[in-house]
């Protein structure tokens, strides 16, 4: 590492501002522009953006802020006492393509110009993908009226950075860059499959009566408390990971091996049984993929197939159609803090599946997607670990950047 250079952060950033939505009317003074929030990282490093908001913003402060290819966005506040603030989001233009005009950042994100002469913008975004990764960024987060702020100037100030010759940032990105893209087209690929399952499940005939949800499927619904989480174990299973149809486990956390019995006295959840939240995040639902172990988590609840007849995956797909979203609608208790299905009651709904025999048929092809889903879902968290384990060795020089290639090469 003799030729590594350390610089303070600060050194590194030409241009920082935070982002300012100062919202207007359509008018000569106003223009409209794409604002991304920290909330929307996630969705656009995917490629959804359909969530992004379009608003009309004052051109003395926007269109400084317009963002190009290269910058960095960093969340800066809207963490909590669970999740730190800190998370970033590259500009490439790849992201800019996905949107029709200009975009820039909503007010809790702040955008960087990195001097390129020094830096390369990529192995910046990856050096603080490392230190979000590894728990530093709580260390420059404070409590302010409840909402976690991250605190930029003095981050900037102490944080050191040691860089490689551009050459070598370059392939450290390069190399990290590879991993980031397999994941996020495994990703896009799973959305156009559950999207090709909602079509299939729509597609067959469900003109026949409703029948009741009871006399289908057993509901077990989960724990009312929280117990102690840790970093390893059996899943505490979170209705934040029920993302319409899919359970992301990213966002579920764990249970020890000593109260995993406690937890799962109700029901232990198993392959094909269909997740769902009766508290907030209503609708949402997801399968429980095989080889996953964990209990329920607060707010969830879920239903079991009583027929081989009728698949998980088929009884999924009747829940996330438009007729039972309607149902749940419908039959939402409304409340003073948070809306609730009513679990008691909720064996006398009634809910449409497809007549017997285009059952069977329709359950083989849902399995089938699903299975993919899986299985393009531990291939995620295969190529995550294999990021996450070579970004602190990448950033500290202890690996050379040809021996990550060949580790990248053999997985990807």
């Amino acid at each position: 590492m003799e030729d590594w250079k350390v610089y303070r952060f600060c050194q590194l950033v030409s241009e920082s501002k935070d982002g300012d939505w100062g919202v207007g009317e359509e008018t000569d003074k106003f223009a409209p522009f794409h604002v991304i929030r920290g909330t929307d990282f996630e969705d656009v490093r995917r490629g959804d953006v359909s969530g992004v908001p379009l608003r009309y913003l004052s051109e003395k402060t926007a269109w400084r802020r317009a963002l190009r290819s290269g910058d960095i966005l960093l969340e800066t506040a809207g963490g909590s006492r669970n999740r730190s603030t800190g998370r970033s989001l590259l500009v490439s233009q790849r992201v800019l393509n996905l949107f029709s005009g200009e975009v820039t950042c909503a007010s809790f994100a702040r955008f960087l110009r990195v001097d390129s002469a020094i830096a390369d913008p990529r192995f910046i975004y990856w050096f603080l993908q490392h230190l979000h990764l590894s728990g530093a960024m709580w260390n420059h987060q404070v409590q302010h009226t409840g909402v976690a702020r991250f605190q930029y100037t003095r981050f900037a100030e102490t944080q050191k950075v040691a860089l490689p010759p551009l050459s070598v940032q370059q392939a450290i990105a390069e190399v990290l860059g590879v991993l980031d893209d397999k994941i996020a087209l495994n990703e896009r690929i799973r959305e156009t499959t559950l999207s090709l399952a909602s079509a299939y499940f729509e597609d067959a005939d469900t003109s026949g009566d409703p029948e009741l949800i009871g006399d289908l499927a057993e509901l077990f619904d989960g724990p009312h408390a929280t117990p102690q989480k840790i970093d390893t174990g059996p899943w505490f299973l979170s209705i934040s990971s029920l993302k319409t149809g899919y359970l992301d486990l990213a966002e579920s956390a764990h249970l020890s091996e000593k109260d995993f019995p406690r937890w799962t006295r109700r029901v232990q959840p198993q392959a094909g049984d269909v997740l769902f939240s009766y508290e907030t995040r209503l609708g949402d639902a997801a399968l429980m993929p095989p080889g996953v172990r964990g209990s329920l988590g607060r707010r969830m609840a879920l239903l079991r197939s009583k027929s081989t007849s009728i698949s998980g995956a088929l009884l999924l797909q009747a829940y996330l159609s438009p007729a039972f979203q309607e149902e749940i609608r419908r039959r939402t208790v409304h409340g003073a803090t948070v809306d609730r299905l009513p679990l008691k009651e909720m064996p006398n709904w009634r809910i449409s599946l497809p007549a017997q025999g285009e059952r069977e048929r329709l359950s083989v092809k849902l399995d089938a997607l699903h299975a993919s889903v899986t299985q393009g879902a531990n291939e995620n968290r295969t190529l995550a670990d294999l990021r996450d384990t070579l970004l602190p060795r990448l950033f500290s020089g202890k690996l050379r950047v040809k021996d990550a290639v060949r580790t990248v090469e053999e997985v990807v």
